[in-house]
């Protein structure tokens, strides 16, 4: 059996009218067939050509015909389940929004929590992230990173030995983004671990494929895992200004991939994701936990389940808070609950902070107990003959009767209620006599609790061979090719030979 999502027992919002919908398609119709996208690689021009579309190879543009994009669009599968290396972790997307899973955020580093300074992590710290993420009830697939890579690591290895860490430390379904061609190494780790991989395909917006976005496409699609894909529009910037201008901008970027991979094997599994933020004009920045950002998923949402293609939001993986604040809470919150009631298929939630930049375990811990909540908010109110209770009401009557001391109320409560693991939620006297410790307190003693008694379900000694002859494999390659200088790798040797190796 599957891992369960969120179910939701009542309907998904709708902040566009059919007339508006059908609006944004045709205008992105419009864009793919008039403007068409910049396709930077041989291979792919070609096959665009032989499929119909209008190809200009001296500038490498691509112009679509419209039966070429619905038919696409009908290939791909509006339901489909991504293994994981336990199959009770295995996930079913579907493309109608009725299911929702969490994936933690990311950052580049973590956080010293007494300053708010970024810092890079240790390998430690990395592996630690990865188990908090393990063992959080609500995270239903490790995502990208959560850090980009950590101290004494040659970047030409940073996402490999990710991608690595998580699948040691965690039998989760898993996703890793991409950095020259690193995505060869990580889809042959998670083939020797019998899983499959989202594997980060992005275009750059606006409206061009580069050629190693290309052949990352190709190989994931030839390997058959999951292209997880957005384009990531920056409406002011990489977009129009308009809301609805930056979807069509966002879609228009998208679906040349998505038609692509249908090209190279149809009904390949495809899935697409808002990226899309709003630009903060006051300082040439996106402006993450802005309120637009969230319409922006809402009506992208609902495009992407008239496609009927799954789909992702991460906008309340960044927030603009530099620490674990007020701010974050409801940038990450509100963000969250409406990417949830407008069917997003995943979410992307626990951990992440300031604008991609950092993240740490302690906000993963609190970030969810929102999606806890937001799991209880989506169970909706049951109404059967016991939960409606009347008889019991009319049983106990006015006062001096109450309920406390009933069995229905014994049964029923905790079924009712979600109880969150480190809200504070103790009487004013009751917080004093115990420390006054707020919600950062709970976190962090729950963070240390989780990293003494958790334990991952590691790989047999025979996946760990492979693990590890892949990434020799690697690092022998990016070192032959000039892509691990002197000073890293021997930085990177001290590391490998640790005692600890290779989670600390």
């Amino acid at each position: 059996m599957p891992i369960k999502g969120l179910k939701r027992k009542f309907g998904i919002q709708k902040i566009l009218s059919e007339g508006d919908l059908e609006a944004i398609h045709r205008g992105t119709l419009r864009v793919l067939a008039e403007t068409g996208v910049a396709v930077n690689h041989e291979k792919a021009l070609k096959l665009y050509a032989d499929a119909g579309c209008l190809v200009d190879f001296s500038t490498n543009r691509v112009r679509f015909p419209q039966w070429l994009v619905e038919q696409a669009l009908a290939q791909c599968p509006s339901i489909y389940r991504v293994k994981a290396r336990n199959p009770e972790n295995d996930m079913i997307l579907s493309g109608e929004g009725d299911v929702t899973y969490f994936s933690p955020s990311c950052g580049m580093n973590t956080l010293d929590l007494d300053t708010w300074t970024p810092k890079v992590p240790t390998r430690k710290e990395y592996y630690d992230f990865i188990k908090v993420c393990d063992a959080l009830p609500h995270v239903h697939m490790q995502a990208c990173f959560p850090y980009y890579g950590f101290a004494r690591l040659p970047q030409a290895m940073s996402l490999i030995e990710s991608c690595a860490g998580k699948i040691r430390y965690s039998d989760k379904v898993q996703m890793e983004g991409w950095v020259l061609d690193n995505y060869r190494w990580n889809i042959e780790m998670c083939k020797a671990t019998g899983q499959d991989i989202f594997c980060l395909g992005n275009p750059g917006a606006p409206l061009t494929y580069s050629k190693e976005q290309i052949d990352n496409l190709i190989y994931t699609v030839e390997s058959d895992m999951v292209l997880h894909f957005a384009s990531g529009v920056v409406s002011g910037a990489t977009g129009p200004s308009t809301l609805a201008g930056s979807i069509i901008a966002d879609n228009a970027n998208a679906i040349p991939g998505m038609v692509l991979a249908q090209l190279i094997r149809p009904g390949a599994r495809i899935w697409l994701g808002n990226m899309m933020f709003v630009q903060n004009m006051a300082t040439g920045s996106p402006a993450f936990g802005a309120i637009e950002n969230s319409l922006l998923v809402a009506g992208y949402n609902q495009l992407l389940r008239k496609y009927r293609i799954p789909n992702w939001s991460i906008t309340s993986g960044f927030v603009s808070s530099k620490t674990i604040d007020y701010q974050a809470g409801y940038e990450t919150a509100l963000a969250a609950l409406i990417a949830v009631n407008s069917g997003s298929s995943m979410v992307f939630l626990q951990g992440g902070l300031t604008a991609q930049l950092t993240a740490h375990p302690v906000k993963a811990i609190m970030d969810d107990d929102i999606a806890g909540m937001v799991k209880r908010y989506l169970e909706g109110i049951e109404v059967t003959d016991e939960t409606l209770a009347v008889d019991l009401i009319n049983e106990v009557g006015p006062i001096p009767g109450h309920f406390l001391n009933r069995a229905h109320t014994r049964t029923w409560w905790k079924k009712e209620q979600f109880l969150p693991g480190v809200a504070d939620r103790l009487s004013y006297a009751e917080w004093v006599e115990k420390g006054q410790k707020n919600a950062i307190d709970h976190a962090k003693e729950k963070m240390e609790q989780i990293l003494a008694v958790h334990k991952p379900n590691l790989l047999t000694p025979q996946q760990e061979q492979a693990v590890e002859d892949i990434l020799k494999e690697a690092r022998n390659y990016y070192r032959k090719n000039g892509m691990i200088s002197d000073e890293e790798w021997k930085a990177y040797q001290e590391d490998l030979n640790s005692p600890q190796y290779p989670f600390a």
